[in-house]
C-alpha cells in the first residue's frame, strides 16, 4: 500500500488531550461522569445529557470496520496514495471514527483493527487503523 499523506491537525482546545495523547500512541477519549457516554468528537459538555462532569481515559486502540470504501481516483496530495481506504471503525469502547486503514484494501465490514499512530511531525499523530 502507498504511503498516505499526513497532514497536522487544527487542534482546538477541547480536543488537546485527544491530539496529545497521539503523539504517545495513545487514543483518549472524553467519557461523560453522569451518564457514562464515550464521547466523539471531543467536547467538554455531554451530547447525550448536557452535564459538563466529562473525563478522558485511554481506549484500547481496537475496534471492527463499521463501513468503508475504497478511494480509487483522486487529485491533489491524495493522488500519489491511490488506492486508499476511508473508512468509519466503531471503537470497542463505543464511539465510530473516520479514519483510514492502511494495509490492505482487501476488507470486510466487522473486521477487527487496531490503530496505528502517523507522526504529523508537530507533537501530535493521525489515528489510522490497521487489520488484524
Amino acid at each position: 500500500m502507498p504511503e498516505l499523506p499526513v497532514f497536522p491537525p487544527t487542534v482546538s482546545p477541547e480536543a488537546k488531550p485527544f491530539w496529545d495523547a497521539t503523539a504517545e500512541g495513545k487514543i483518549l477519549l472524553p467519557k461523560c461522569n453522569d451518564c457514562g457516554t464515550v464521547i466523539w468528537y471531543p467536547r467538554t459538555t455531554c451530547p447525550e445529557c448536557m452535564s459538563s462532569d466529562v473525563s478522558w481515559f485511554e481506549a484500547s486502540g481496537r475496534g471492527t470496520i463499521y463501513s468503508f470504501a475504497v478511494v480509487r481516483r483522486n487529485g491533489g496530495p491524495w493522488r500519489d496514495a491511490l488506492p486508499y481506504v476511508l473508512a468509519y471503525v466503531e471503537l470497542e469502547e463505543g464511539p465510530r471514527i473516520l479514519t483510514n486503514i492502511v494495509d490492505t484494501i482487501d476488507l470486510e465490514c466487522g473486521q477487527s483493527v487496531e490503530a496505528v499512530f502517523a507522526d504529523t511531525g508537530e507533537g501530535n499523530a493521525l489515528v489510522r487503523f490497521k487489520t488484524v
